[in-house]
């Protein structure tokens, strides 16, 4: 069953902004965060920085979250 994405809320160096993220991948975000420990918002600014023009930040996150359940550190 296909799921729909949800908007859901972020605070990035100060400011609102939304990403529409599926359930799975938004929990899964959320435990990432929990496990390093680090606030969701804190976690977000990192990927945040590290994405290219060209990658929005719902696709960026979705990207660190399959990398960091294949096993695939960040470059760095």
């Amino acid at each position: 069953m296909t799921q729909r994405p949800v908007k859901r809320s972020l605070t990035l160096h100060g400011h609102r902004t939304s990403v529409s993220l599926e359930d799975e991948f938004w929990h899964a975000f959320r435990e990432i965060a929990a496990e390093k420990p680090i606030p969701i918002n804190a976690l977000a600014a990192e990927i945040d920085a590290e994405r290219g023009p060209d990658l929005g930040l719902a696709s960026a996150i979705r990207l660190y979250v399959l990398r960091h359940y294949r096993g695939i550190t960040p470059a760095g």
